[in-house]
């Protein structure tokens, strides 16, 4: 979300850069120009800074970006320059219709229309040229919306409506990017279902699909804003947690397993280490599966380096599963 917004912020500001190009000297194209400074700018701390924010701080920054184009409209020197400048707007769209809730993005995207459309008239463009760009507007939010519901269809398990293993994947590397680049802790955790083949041999595959729905609800409820749950397959969980090292992670997991005595849950916990591959780290919370499984089950546990490698130092062993 953060590397999207900040691309757009960054292609906004050169865009209107560009823009000044054909606006006369003077105090508007002075400010025209500080806006696009603004912008890229704003790229510049949504790109180091915005994977850390909350996610409704993004409502924020895409209305920040609203606010300075209609602004840029409304003080173009003239009417074509006020319609290039209105263009940008379609920025704002995409992001929004992303990011947000079909609820939230037609918000955004109500706002751009009605401020675009006051200052293009403002600045004497016809009311007909505003009113079809806003068209253009708004079918370009109903495709990014159809898009997005694709996509996430595709990406999402449909029993328990978490993330799949698609989904899973994709979130990995780029917490590990942005882990490997700020030095941000990162921990992966692996939850596994004790005993689930028994649950679906006695009671049937309905049993087993409520027990399934029920850990994601448990979960779903418990974890921090910025983590990601997904479904890992079968009757495995996965859950990354940013900003959290393995000790803290080790902990919320036993507190959450502990929410619900009635599922006996077994669960593995890394932190990343510089260095690590996707498939490393995945490899170590795996082990420390592992060791909770051999333990007795209906526990967690944190991979440590030592039970991590093989006596040779290495990192690739994958342990049999109990």
């Amino acid at each position: 979300m953060a590397r999207i917004l900040a691309t757009f912020y960054a292609f906004g500001g050169s865009a209107g850069l560009l823009i000044t190009l054909d606006a006369e000297p003077g105090s508007r194209r002075s400010i025209l120009t500080v806006l696009a400074g603004v912008a890229l700018l704003s790229a510049v701390v949504v790109g180091r800074w915005g994977s850390r924010w909350p996610r409704a701080f993004f409502h924020v920054a895409v209305g920040g970006a609203t606010v300075l184009i209609v602004s840029a409209v409304a003080l173009a020197p003239n009417p074509v320059t006020s319609l290039a400048a209105a263009t940008l707007i379609t920025f704002v769209v995409v992001d929004a219709h992303f990011f947000f809730s079909a609820r939230q993005a037609h918000a955004h995207l109500g706002i751009a229309v009605v401020g675009i459309t006051a200052a293009l008239v403002a600045g004497d463009v016809g009311l007909g040229t505003a009113l079809g760009l806003d068209l253009v507007l708004v079918s370009i939010g109903t495709v990014i919306r159809q898009l997005v519901t694709l996509a996430s269809d595709a990406s999402r398990d449909p029993l328990t409506g978490l993330s799949n293993r698609r989904g899973f994947d994709r979130a990995l590397e780029e917490l590990m990017s942005e882990a490997a680049r700020s030095g941000e802790p990162l921990s992966a955790v692996l939850i596994d279902v004790d005993h689930f083949k028994a649950v679906n041999d006695t009671y049937g595959h309905e049993e087993g699909d409520r027990v399934l729905r029920r850990v994601a609800d448990v979960w779903r409820g418990e974890v921090p804003e910025r983590a990601f749950l997904a479904r890992h397959g079968g009757d495995e969980f996965s859950l990354l947690l940013p900003g959290t090292r393995g000790p803290a992670a080790l902990a919320l997991v036993r507190r959450v397993c502990a929410l619900d005595p009635a599922v006996s849950l077994s669960c593995g916990v890394a932190e990343y280490r510089t260095g690590d591959s996707a498939s490393q780290l995945m490899r170590s919370a795996d082990r420390a599966l592992y060791d909770a499984k051999i333990l007795g089950r209906g526990r967690a546990e944190l991979v440590t380096d030592a039970s991590a490698t093989r006596p040779d130092g290495s990192t690739s062993w994958t342990p049999p599963r109990a």
